[in-house]
Formats: structure tokens, sequence, C-alpha cells
């Protein structure tokens, strides 16, 4: 697996997560989610970071934040040992708490800010049985579920005071009621629509469109290629990705959601032309679509097979490789 790229810089957005190790909950109970949130919240301070939204989990979190002075490392080392030693020393325990080090997303922020504030916020109804409760019932667990920022994004006497809720509401007219309401109203769709965050997740590390990652990589990643090559070719393999699915979107006329998950021929189509003209493969190309990669396999076996008799089919595949030829001259 290709090593995550650390890249930092002033001014950087992150959404970042750690894991208990092997899986277990790095929370018992409600005392170590208080300690757990004063040792952030002095952190923060300590480092002068900003934190635009966070849930607590059992066995994990997820923060959105932002480093004016391009310190995420030095911030999260002194919180996770701070954490650690306090967990540690409450419980009588040695040894790690996480299982290795944090994972970091590097976030566009004009692209995606609200988008992965929203992604954290669901978490809560993503696991166990609260799983295949009723989206009503869902929602009335979003609003009450103590730990986590979403509750002072619908009202404000239910805020944490090192949470900067405005950067986020901006995006909805506004830390206003109207804003407010707007932000709810998202919360409400997005639990029936879903939230595509993970697939475009670039070389484990990246969370943009295809200029924010083009201008990660000319300024953030050239200057030493030899050690981030691996990252590098997942980057480029990306730029490449990111095109094809513009164009299929193009031509057929389908959303990029509705061409990595709705089965048929315009995803096997999709899967083809990565595979032939993006250099992915079929393992790649599965992580992207959420399949198997032998799925992916027989896909493009079945395109194939297909597009010898389907007129309108070889015409739009036409017209997609066409299109990305002019993109690559």
């Amino acid at each position: 697996m290709t090593r995550p790229l650390r890249i930092q810089f002033p001014g950087a957005l992150y959404h970042v997560t750690n894991r208990g190790n092997e899986r277990k909950p790095i929370f018992k109970d409600d005392q170590d989610r208080a300690k757990f949130l004063e040792i952030l919240s002095h952190s923060l301070a300590v480092y002068s970071v900003k934190l635009y939204s966070f849930v607590l989990m059992s066995n994990h979190f997820h923060l959105l934040v932002e480093t004016p002075l391009g310190n995420l490392s030095q911030f999260m080392r002194h919180f996770n040992i701070t954490y650690t030693s306090a967990f540690n020393r409450r419980h009588r325990r040695s040894g790690h708490l996480y299982q290795g080090r944090y994972k970091s997303f590097l976030v566009d922020g004009d692209e995606y800010l609200a988008m992965v504030s929203r992604y954290i916020h669901l978490n809560p109804v993503k696991v166990g049985a609260v799983k295949k409760k009723s989206p009503a019932q869902q929602l009335a667990t979003l609003w009450s579920y103590h730990w986590s920022s979403l509750p002072g994004f619908a009202a404000l006497k239910k805020r944490w005071e090192f949470v900067d809720y405005g950067v986020v509401l901006a995006d909805f007219g506004g830390d206003s009621r109207s804003g407010r309401l707007r932000y709810k109203q998202q919360i409400v769709a997005d639990l029936a629509e879903g939230l595509p965050v993970r697939e475009r997740i670039v070389a484990q590390s990246l969370l943009g469109g295809e200029d924010f990652v083009q201008r990660i990589k000319d300024t953030y990643l050239e200057v030493d290629a030899n050690r981030e090559q691996p990252a590098l070719a997942e980057v480029g393999k990306y730029l490449a990705q990111d095109g094809i699915l513009a164009v299929v979107v193009k031509v057929t006329g389908k959303s990029r959601h509705q061409i990595l998950t709705e089965p048929g021929p315009l995803r096997q189509m999709t899967m083809d032309l990565l595979y032939r003209l993006g250099g992915m493969t079929n393992p790649e190309i599965g992580r992207l679509m959420d399949l198997d990669y032998s799925t992916i396999s027989q896909g493009r076996k079945r395109f194939r097979e297909r597009i010898g008799k389907d007129k309108e089919l070889h015409g739009l595949c036409t017209e997609a490789e066409e299109l990305l030829t002019k993109v690559g001259d």
C-alpha cells in the first residue's frame, strides 16, 4: 500500500481520525470523553489550531481542523500522548492506546469543507444497530448525540466553546437562524442520499478537485520527488481518473455518483476506460467503486462483448475516447 503523504503548510485544512489499538475502545465512559475534550481544547489553544467539527465514537474520533501555523504533527503528537497518558493512568494500564499514527486527509476548503463537516457528523448512525433504524430515529440520534459538534450547528445553547461554527456555516448563509436551518436540512438530505467522500480521497491523503490536487503536487511534492515517488504515482493516476470520470459524466448526462454506483453498461464502460486509458488496476478500480476486483474484471469483459452489438454504447465510448484524446494533446 502506498505510504500516505504528510503535507503541512500554514492554513492547511485536515480531516483527522485515529482508531483504538486492535479496534478497542478509546473511551470507556463519559468521564473519558470529557477528559478527551478538555485535553483537545487545551491543545487547540497551545498550538493555535482551529476546530470546525468533531465527533467521538467508542473506538475512534474524527476532527476537522485548520492549522494557521502549519503544525499538525506537533499538535497531534502532544494531544495524543497527553490523552493516552490520562487514559492509562485512570484505567491502570500501559502501552499504546491507538492503532498506529493518526490518519489525516488534506482537504480543499473551497470545495469540501462543508461536506467533510457533515460526513463527520453522520458517523453516529453508521455503526451498530442504529444503522437499521428508520431515518426519523437516526435523525433523533444525531441531534441528541452529545459527543459531537453537530447539535451546536442547530442550537446555540448546545455549542462547545472551542469549536468555530461560523466557518462551516458560511457556506449556508452564515451563522444565523436561516444558515443553521439550511445546515440542518442538508444533514437530512445527506442521510437519505449518502455522502461520497471516501471514494474521492487521493493517495490516501488528498481530498479535492483536480486543480487542488495539481496545485498541491506542484507546490509541495516535487521538491522531494524521490521520497514521495509512490504517492506521486497515485496522484498522477488520480488526475487521469478524474479526467475520465468528468468526460463520462459529460457524454452520458449521469452524475459521478451514478456512474460509480449504478450497475449496468455505463459503469462497465467506465471500468474499461479507467483500465485502458487511466492506467488503473482492477483492484484500484474496485476500491473506487466499492466492488471486488473480480467484479471489475468481469464487468470489463462483459462491456467488450456488448460494445460490438450495442451501437449506442459504442457511440458513447467512442465520443469519450475522442474527448480524452483531446485532453491529452
